[in-house]
């Protein structure tokens, strides 16, 4: 009987524990076990004493390019000794595995594990610890270059609508209003003059679930599977806007996001032309991660309903026009 191809596949947690072990040289005692798929799949190798991240990329998702220019920038945030999940290398020194899984190529990196809790609703000295790891990584990849995505509105904005569009009517009230502000924030975009050293390398996914704490002043970042060239105040707009989605009571987001803010300004100076940016950079992130579901189907099928449209374009007007009302009231 022929096997059927497939898009896309899970890979034994057993034969890939044993791998991993092979090629690391790791104690037989290690237990890999799967902990979730998405945009990725990852693993967890653990023993009694230690735990590895075993990140297995999707067929196609990442090039072997941009994955070694990921893992470039890690290493230089490492070298700087700041607190991020770090590659490991196997016994030859190779940071990258390539296997033929059954959809095709994919690529296998072993990564350090970040100690510490995910903290959903977090105090506001974890706000401002987080604040000063992102402007500490902005300082060191301001100016700097990676030969990845560039984060222009183009990318974030027009290509994220064209790719939901493959899914989505014109005729839809939210894809109307994503093609109304995605006008809008281009232009914002194209009429604020940044200096070059706020343009840089950006991470564009720290938020809560990327990030874990050990105290409140120890925050240990990861998945920088994003990672590419842009304004630095996509990450700042991001973070906040996650944070604003996590705080119902708005009194208590205003408090952490002063904080987190307080955090970036003690390491970093912040622009009045950024801060007035932040919730078009916010808007423009979350319309992107919106063409992520439609480009990766295979994994966000259940997110791509109407329903589903409906409330996280509705999320992204709530941000917008909080952040109008504080400007006419100001």
């Amino acid at each position: 009987m022929t096997t059927f191809p497939v898009t896309a596949s899970t890979l034994s947690e057993k034969a890939l524990g044993n791998f991993i072990k092979e090629n690391y040289q790791l104690a037989e005692n290690f237990e890999c076990k799967l902990f979730r798929t998405g945009v990725n799949h990852t693993y967890f190798l653990s023993n009694a004493d230690t735990t590895y991240v075993v990140r297995v990329y999707c067929h196609n998702w990442r090039t072997k390019a941009e994955i070694q220019e990921e893992l470039k920038l890690l290493e230089l945030l490492n070298a700087h000794k700041l607190s991020i999940s770090t590659p490991i290398s196997d016994k030859n020194g190779n940071l990258i595995q390539d296997i033929v899984a059954p959809e095709g190529l994919r690529h296998i990196v072993l990564f350090t594990f970040a100690e510490g809790e995910k903290m959903r609703f977090m105090t506001n000295e974890t706000c401002f610890a987080i604040g000063s790891i992102m402007a500490k990584i902005h300082t060191i990849t301001a100016t700097k270059i990676i030969n990845r995505i560039n984060y222009n509105a183009d990318v974030l904005l027009n290509k994220a609508y064209d790719k939901l569009n493959l899914f989505f009517s014109d005729d839809l009230n939210e894809m109307k209003y994503l093609k109304q502000i995605s006008s809008k924030i281009t232009t914002r975009f194209e009429k604020t003059v940044l200096s070059e050293d706020k343009k840089g390398i950006v991470h564009l996914d720290i938020w809560y679930d990327n990030l874990s704490v050990n105290n409140v002043n120890k925050i240990t970042l990861f998945d920088f599977d994003n990672c590419g060239n842009g304004c630095l105040i996509l990450d700042i707009g991001y973070f906040c806007k996650q944070l604003f989605f996590i705080e119902a009571d708005k009194k208590e987001y205003e408090t952490k996001v002063e904080s987190f803010l307080n955090g970036y300004k003690k390491e970093r100076n912040l622009s009045k032309e950024e801060l007035d940016l932040i919730p078009e950079a916010g808007a423009s992130i979350f319309v992107f991660y919106l063409g992520v579901q439609a480009q990766r189907f295979d994994w966000s099928n259940i997110f791509l309903t109407a329903n589903y449209l409906k409330m996280f374009v509705g999320r992204i007007k709530n941000w917008l026009d909080y952040y109008e009302q504080k400007k006419n009231h100001c």
